[in-house]
């Protein structure tokens, strides 16, 4: 078993700043609750880290499968509970892959294999809410 550490530093109002594998990534509050805006929410970012597991997992099940594509983009949606604490649930991904003649069993099965096996975030985020998803090819 390995530890992840993230540190962080109050940088102004409500911002942190964290460092991550050398990279650096601020979050902050909107400026209606007193933040400054100078970064994503913390929770948005849940779902981009989502975003982000899925997608190195189908790319490179893709690339494995020597499936080449043009361009991909993956979307999410939540909805918001409300209240205290507001949280996410019934999380929705729309993959969508361009490109010629791309083969759907291929592309299907990368994107369910990341689902169901792969996706460290997708599993935890699963424990607490509803994933689905659907897949888009365009020529």
């Amino acid at each position: 078993m390995t530890k992840t550490i993230v540190d962080s530093k109050l940088v102004g109002n409500m911002a942190f700043e964290m460092e991550l594998n050398g990279h650096k990534l601020i979050t902050d509050a909107s400026e209606e609750i007193g933040g400054n805006n100078l970064g994503p929410r913390p929770k948005q970012l849940l779902l981009s880290g989502l975003i982000g597991c899925t997608g190195i997992d189908v790319m490179s099940m893709l690339n494995k499968m020597k499936v080449e594509v043009e361009d991909v983009s993956i979307q999410a949606s939540a909805d918001n509970t409300g209240g205290t604490p507001s949280v996410y649930e019934n999380i929705h991904l729309v993959y969508r892959f361009k490109g010629k003649d791309l083969p759907k069993d291929k592309i299907n099965r990368a994107v369910e294999l990341s689902k169901t096996k792969y996706c460290g975030v997708s599993a935890m985020l699963e424990k607490v809410t509803s994933i689905t998803y659907e897949v888009i090819i365009e020529e």
